[in-house]
């Protein structure tokens, strides 16, 4: 889609999108906001009545991006259910690398500086994660023949999810992507664990 396509209400979305991931939604403004989107100030508020109804749309785009951004580009690369998930993960290293470990995952962002966000929001970002396991929690599903039978596939793909919002957190303290592989190869070692256990 061109530029000229993209609605002005996309572009505001699109650029607080943007700011919030690299910047933190406390310390984005309005200003800078209107600036990144080429929108003036009357643009803006005829679509969003405050900064946190712009956000409650950005946490929209993610739930409506998680598959075409995230999940699909990922599955492509594999018709393997757990290679699957290892792909996904392999994307946040992509991200890691690309800003030398100094920005992480979006909604963990979000989770994280907004501790204390009004119910609605709070919400929003559970939808993400929750959305988030889901897709991970179907890869799992698929490789069932090949784990052990009492596997909870629900509470695996939160554990898949720790594990990748730990080792970003930990690639960006240390500024070392070695961090987050080291959580990613420790995850691996465990699914070839339960594998082995299962053919057993």
């Amino acid at each position: 889609m061109s530029e000229e396509q993209i609605s002005t209400r996309e572009r505001i979305v699109l650029a607080a999108r943007e700011l919030f991931h690299t910047k933190g939604y406390h310390a984005t403004s309005m200003a800078e906001i209107l600036k990144k989107a080429e929108a003036n100030s009357g643009s803006l508020y005829y679509y969003f009545k405050s900064k946190n109804e712009l956000l409650r749309a950005v946490l929209g785009w993610y739930e409506q991006m998680l598959y075409p951004m995230v999940m699909d580009p990922a599955f492509a690369l594999s018709k393997d259910p757990i290679e699957r998930v290892f792909a996904v993960l392999a994307g946040y290293r992509e991200m890691l690398v690309m800003t030398e470990c100094t920005v992480g995952c979006p909604i963990g962002n979000l989770a994280l500086e907004l501790m204390e966000c009004e119910p609605e929001i709070r919400a929003k970002i559970e939808l993400n994660f929750s959305n988030w396991c889901k897709a991970i929690e179907n890869c799992l599903r698929g490789a069932a023949d090949r784990l052990p039978r009492d596997i909870d596939f629900e509470r695996m793909s939160r554990f898949v999810l720790t594990v990748m919002e730990g080792g970003i957190m930990q690639a960006r303290g240390h500024r070392d992507v070695r961090r987050y592989d080291d959580s990613v190869a420790q995850l691996r070692d465990y699914f070839d664990r339960l594998q082995a256990k299962s053919a057993a």
